[in-house]
């Protein structure tokens, strides 16, 4: 019972995923991918886009951090430029909380899957 449970957690959580625009057919087509050779294949590529676009967003990060300095060398036509580099941090902190949110929620997807075991399908959520 508690195996078939998991599997219906499971199955909710990415319907909810897809509801909420996390998830898209993108995601579907990695499940397709997935196979008895490699059963964890979105997982594993999953955690590498997270890997992989934390490092880039530290990355952007540290370059926004110290091209604000630099702005103080250009004369007053760039003060516009500078108000709108302003708003593009405030923008890459919103994908940065977002990004932080969607690994959380794939995250408590994967281990759900785990948990219910091999019978989870890598099947698109009806409706969708």
């Amino acid at each position: 019972m508690e195996y078939s449970n998991l599997q219906q957690q499971a199955a909710s959580l990415k319907k909810n995923l897809f509801d909420q625009g996390y998830l898209d057919e993108q995601f579907c087509q990695i499940e397709d991918l997935q196979d008895e050779a490699s059963p964890n294949f979105t997982e594993e590529v999953v955690s590498l886009f997270f890997k992989n676009s934390t490092r880039l967003m530290t990355n952007i990060e540290q370059a926004m951090d110290r091209n604000p300095r630099d702005f103080c060398r250009w004369d007053v036509n760039m003060q516009q430029l500078k108000g709108t580099c302003s708003s593009c941090m405030r923008s890459f902190q919103n994908l940065k909380r977002e990004h932080g949110v969607l690994r959380q929620k794939l995250e408590s997807y994967f281990q759900l899957l785990r948990q219910a075991g091999p019978a989870v399908t890598a099947t698109r959520p009806r409706g969708m």
